[in-house]
């Protein structure tokens, strides 16, 4: 087996305790976010730990594309790849997603500003990711996979081991019940910009309860989170259902 896999996300969407949760598993390495310093060297956006993320990884979209397509570390049969969708800008060819399977996380808009908004203080809908996402799911959908697995963080939360179960299965591997819980602390495999966005999940041994209430929003946020909701309805009527 040599499975590629491109997990679709936004920021604050779990998707670092979803890495950690497939990272737990001996057949499987992970790469988070390999098109971070690209794309903060072309957006010039300030982000925390700007200058750090730049000089940590190759700031050429190629090089990029060429690292997810090539071979896991140590040569594991699976290759989890953490995406953030918004990282890849239109000027990057799609071609190199042939040689990938891809998958969707997606998180209601309120909770992702809410969490957002606490790292950065003025989020937009380019940061927050949902017009990317929905987009490269558009292109999976018409040239790759008709029916990419989309998984909705909260139900995921909800009943993490049946998810879980659902989404090896639909990707032909066996479930392992060391995907539930891993040790806390830092990885190597961490990007350098872990300080500033992953206190929660070196706190953490397993996946969190699922909220029982949406955050409180001003009116800006709200505003926000309202643009990004089409988006997100549209993959949430495609989700993994369990």
């Amino acid at each position: 087996m040599n499975l590629r896999l491109a997990v679709w996300s936004g920021p604050r969407n779990i998707s670092t305790a979803m890495m950690r949760a497939w990272e737990n598993r001996v057949d499987c390495e992970v790469l988070d976010e390999p098109f971070y310093a690209y794309y903060l060297k072309r957006t010039g956006l300030d982000h925390p730990g700007r200058d750090e993320v730049i000089a940590s990884q190759s700031t050429d979209w190629r090089d990029v594309t060429a690292l997810c397509q090539g071979l896991a570390p140590n040569h594991a049969p699976i290759f989890y790849q953490k995406q953030m969708s918004f990282h890849v800008l239109a000027e990057v060819d799609r071609g190199w997603m042939s040689n990938l399977t891809h998958c969707f996380l997606i998180r209601d808009p309120e909770s992702v500003v809410a969490s957002y908004a606490q790292v950065r203080e003025t989020p937009t809908l380019q940061d927050i990711g949902f017009a990317q996402q929905a987009e490269l799911y558009q292109y999976v959908c018409q040239y790759l996979d008709p029916s990419p697995v989309v998984i909705d963080s909260a139900e995921f939360l909800a009943k993490p081991e049946a998810m879980l179960r659902a989404w090896c299965l639909a990707l032909g591997l066996d479930f392992t019940d060391q995907m539930l819980n891993w040790p806390a602390g830092p990885r190597d495999s961490d990007g350098v910009w872990a300080p500033h966005w992953y206190a929660s999940v070196w706190a953490s041994t397993g996946f969190a309860k699922p909220r029982k209430t949406q955050p409180a929003l001003n009116r800006d946020l709200q505003a926000l989170a309202d643009q990004a909701r089409p988006y997100y309805q549209d993959l949430y009527e495609r989700r993994l259902r369990v």
